[in-house]
């Protein structure tokens, strides 16, 4: 048997979707920017799935923007607007501690540049604080970028307040909302963003597609340049069967969320509450209630995550860490340190994320497998971690 709980890594894309590339790749031979039959077949591909993904996020299809996945769309969101508005003089960026890699390492990039950032903290809750953010906001401050949804603890940030502190800054907002758009409703619009990341394989798309949002009347300085595809917002010609598949997602995300037929977070809770009473030792990481659906991040004191990881993957079980290991050491998740949480701690904590086509029967073997597996992974010995 093999059970997979990492869809926040990736999810398995959708029959539908591998249907509507194959159908894509087969038929439509084209370059979308030529403007004969073929080109304007292909063209027509990419309008169906631009339409698509701003239907899903309540959107224009003119304001949205394909790339090649949610990093990506980061960099151009936050390279593009940092370019653009250097010359007001503004160069303070503010992002918070537990943003994906993609966010952090880009604002690490524009500080060797000579711009300024502030990380917020999230607290032990895993959700930012906005007086945390109207107390580091300034008349330096170009722009705010705050995630939707956390990777690692499915934690959903308070976006349309934080948003709205940003405006009255005249900052612009980004949000990277690559793990909730297609598990929770997502309009832009009512988050009141200027600027939006999602990416395709996160629910049920390709690998490398993905889409930045862009308010209408906002303009950036493309990150890419070359040709005047994407509105001459980002060069270079589209990846039309990916991107085609991209959309078919869309308009299934779509229509599971309208329906309300998701019912992963029945699962999610019962295989949280089972461990939680089946191994002693166990807490969940950030807020219970504030958090998408499908996410859990559980500590297991007394044993390396890396090893239950192991030991499960061993058991045909397919889960997460938030860390990674470098140069043979185990380094702790950067989003759990960022919450506060002890370096013992944030190295004995494993995500699970479920999808739609995780089982009761799935739960309920990795449940009855993680008892004797912590229990002899203990036996071997508490790591000697330093706990501050």
């Amino acid at each position: 048997m093999r059970i997979y709980l990492d869809y926040n890594a990736t999810t398995p894309p959708l029959a539908e979707v591998v249907a509507t590339v194959s159908r894509v790749m087969a038929s439509t031979i084209g370059n979308p920017s030529s403007v004969h039959t073929f080109g304007q077949q292909a063209k027509a591909e990419l309008d169906r799935a631009r339409a698509a993904v701003a239907r899903l996020i309540g959107a224009e299809s003119s304001e949205v923007v394909f790339t090649a996945g949610g990093t990506e769309a980061d960099n151009l969101a936050i390279r593009g607007a940092a370019e653009f508005l250097e010359p007001t003089g503004r160069r303070h960026l503010v992002a918070s501690g537990i943003e994906h890699e993609a966010v952090l390492t880009t604002v690490k990039a524009l500080e060797r540049r000579g711009w300024t950032s502030t990380l917020l903290p999230a607290g032990e809750s895993g959700v930012v604080s906005p007086a945390a953010l109207a107390e580091a906001i300034g008349p330096a401050t170009a722009l705010v970028s705050i995630m939707h949804a956390n990777n690692e603890i499915g934690t959903v940030q308070p976006v349309a307040e934080l948003a709205s502190i940003a405006r009255r800054h005249g900052a612009w907002f980004h949000t990277d909302a690559v793990q909730s758009v297609g598990k929770i409703p997502v309009d832009v619009r009512t988050l009141g963003v200027d600027l939006l990341s999602l990416a395709g394989h996160k629910f049920g798309g390709p690998k490398g597609t993905g889409a930045l949002w862009i308010r209408r009347g906002l303009r950036l300085t493309a990150t890419t340049t070359g040709g005047r595809q994407e509105r001459s917002r980002r060069a270079g010609t589209e990846n039309v069967p990916a991107l085609a598949g991209l959309g078919t997602a869309a308009e299934v995300a779509k229509a599971k969320l309208d329906a309300g037929l998701d019912s992963v977070a029945m699962l999610r809770n019962r295989l949280e509450d089972l461990v939680l009473q089946s191994v002693s030792g166990t807490a969940v990481n950030g807020d219970r209630e504030l958090r998408v659906p499908n996410t859990t991040n559980i500590s297991f004191e007394g044993i390396e995550a890396e090893s239950l990881l192991i030991a499960l993957d061993l058991e045909g079980v397919a889960v997460s860490t938030g860390s990674a290991c470098s140069s043979g050491s185990l380094e702790p998740s950067h989003v759990l340190r960022a919450m506060g949480l002890s370096i013992a701690r944030s190295r004995n904590s494993l995500r699970f994320s479920l999808g739609s086509d995780t089982t009761a029967d799935e739960i309920a073997f990795v449940v009855g497998a993680l008892p004797g597996l912590v229990t002899r992974l203990r036996r071997l010995g508490r790591p000697a971690f330093a706990t501050r």
